[in-house]
Formats: C-alpha cells, sequence, structure tokens
C-alpha cells in the first residue's frame, strides 16, 4: 500500500554529533527501529540539507533533517476478533470503551491489532477517507495508554459530521486524572506545537496552536489529586503537556512525568482516562451522552489514594 505519514523535520543539536544518521534517527524517534530508518534511507526518504544521504552519514550540528514516514510494506487494514466493550451503538456511530495499550489505527511499530482493526471485523465495512486510508471511521484519537470513550463513524456521512463537530467544539469530552501536587488553577490557557527537539513530544509555545483545558480537583491527599477535566480544544497530548506545564504531572506518565514518583508507586502508564462524551446525534438528533467506566488499574490507584470514596 502506497501510503505515507507526513514529512517531519529534525534540526540537529550539538548532543547529536557523533552518532551516525540512523543510529539517531532511532534514537529521536525511539518507537521505530534503526533498521527501519535505514530502510527509509535507501529509499531516498531521508534528506540532509535537502540532499539524499548514507546511513552511516555523521550529520553536523545546525543540519535539518527531512523524514518522509513512510508506511512499511506489512501494514495493511485486516479485520481482526479483538472483543471491544460497546457503550453505544447505531447504524451510523460505535462508542467503545477502549482499553490502555491499544493503538486506536495502524501505524509503524504498530501495524495490527488496533482498535481500526477490531473495528472493520465488528463493522465489515467502513468508509475510507482518501487521505487517511489506514483510519476507516476514526474521527478522533487516544493515545495509546489513555483508555475510555471513544468515537467511530460507520457511515461517511456521519464521519463528516462527527469531524466537523469535534472541529467546531461541539462535542464535550471529559477526563479523569491522577496527577502528582495540587492544582491551583481552574484553566490551563497555553497553546501547544512540536517540541522543536524531541519530535515525539508536544511543549508549550507563545506561537503554537491555541490550546485550553478545564480542572477539577476532586480530591487530594499523599501529594496526589484526583482531577476531572474537560477539553475545550483538543491538541495532541493536551492534558498530559498542560499538567507538566503547571507543575502537576500526570502520574504514570512515562514521557511528560516524573520516572522517580512513577516507580515509588510502580505504575507504568499515564493514569488518564476519557470519562465521558456528550453531543447532540448528528443523524438522529438525540442528545448522546455515554460514561465510561474506570479500568481496574486506575480505580485501584484510587482506592489506595483516597479510601473514602469507595
Amino acid at each position: 500500500m502506497n501510503v505515507q505519514e507526513p514529512i517531519d523535520t529534525l534540526l540537529v543539536t550539538s548532543e547529536d554529533v557523533d552518532l551516525r544518521l540512523d543510529k539517531l534517527l532511532s534514537l529521536k524517534f525511539p518507537k521505530y527501529s534503526r533498521t527501519y530508518f535505514q530502510s527509509l534511507v535507501e529509499k531516498g526518504q531521508v534528506l540532509v540539507n535537502g540532499m539524499p544521504c548514507k546511513k552511516r552519514e555523521k550529520p553536523s550540528e545546525g543540519d535539518e533533517i527531512d523524514i518522509c514516514f513512510a508506511l512499511s510494506p506489512e501494514i495493511s487494514l485486516e479485520p481482526e476478533n479483538i472483543p471491544l466493550d460497546i457503550l453505544f451503538e447505531d447504524e451510523s456511530l460505535l462508542i467503545v470503551n477502549k482499553p490502555s495499550s491499544m493503538v486506536v489505527h495502524p501505524a509503524p511499530g504498530h501495524p495490527q491489532h488496533t482498535f481500526v482493526n477490531a473495528l472493520l471485523y465488528h463493522c465489515q465495512q467502513l468508509p475510507i477517507d482518501p487521505l487517511a486510508p489506514l483510519r476507516p471511521g476514526i474521527v478522533h484519537r487516544l493515545d495509546k495508554d489513555t483508555s475510555g470513550a471513544l468515537i467511530a463513524a460507520k457511515t461517511s456521512f456521519a464521519h463528516r459530521a462527527l469531524v466537523e463537530m469535534f472541529s467546531e467544539r461541539k462535542i464535550q469530552k471529559t477526563y479523569k486524572t491522577l496527577c502528582l501536587n495540587k492544582p491551583l488553577v481552574q484553566e490551563i490557557i497555553a497553546p501547544l506545537k512540536r517540541h522543536p527537539t524531541k519530535r515525539q513530544e508536544m511543549a508549550v509555545c507563545s506561537d503554537g496552536k491555541d490550546a485550553i483545558t478545564r480542572l477539577q480537583v476532586l480530591s487530594h491527599d499523599q501529594n496526589i489529586s484526583l482531577v476531572q477535566v474537560q477539553l475545550i480544544t483538543g491538541r495532541t497530548h493536551q492534558i498530559r503537556v498542560h499538567f507538566k506545564h503547571i507543575g502537576c504531572p500526570i502520574l504514570g506518565d512515562p514521557v511528560y512525568g516524573i520516572s522517580g514518583s512513577n516507580q515509588k508507586w510502580g505504575i507504568s502508564r499515564q493514569m488518564l482516562h476519557a470519562e465521558t462524551l456528550d453531543f447532540t446525534h448528528p443523524i438522529t438528533g438525540e442528545q448522546i451522552h455515554v460514561c465510561a467506566p474506570l479500568p481496574a488499574d486506575m480505580q485501584r490507584q484510587i482506592d489506595i489514594f483516597f479510601p473514602s470514596m469507595r
């Protein structure tokens, strides 16, 4: 399948010199293997300062590397009989409680066993977007290790309508999370963009896209807070980056969290759950409200930190 991810750009810093190109890229983009980048280099899909290069090349400080993340040949849209925890379904759309560890759609590093593979088996036929052929039915995403309510469209009309509703902020989403410290703010307004050097991460930047997160502390003890979060915008990693920005990183977050605290509590994935969705059904006009039950691991941690809430 001749499908490509968008081109990404990496600026070589002083810390990156003396590293072979393939090793440097695998360190900067850890979800991809060194072999994968060697293949991209051989196909001319990695350019250094706009020129083809060799995998053994050692870029210099200030060099600009363009990477076209072509999808590996083994990635294909195969239906898989993976059970789905269905919260709502009709002929137009489906809402599931996605478990943590499930990737939403196929991509390099995750060619199979995704929500899309399960969706294809469950629905048999889904609308294909020519601009995103590996994401049939997908109208929004959750991070791999974030659990909770996830919508998929079963028809082309529903897909267009739901994408537009998300764009116009007509779908209300709330999350629950466990974080370090106690947030003092009730609304975080901090624009986000791709991190300038850590290309798999997002960062707060004045020239980024608008990002707004509202929150309410539900309980606090042992320097841990249980927080309800409302997303006003829906940027990549928004909640995780915003909570880090205010000094209250999400417990268990391996990227934006604090490793010592994660190890202390024995938590290896971010304690973040998409709990509710509220919107007007784009076809029937019905008011839809779904609530995704908390996963067992997160509920167990809440019981440990806040036994009075049992």
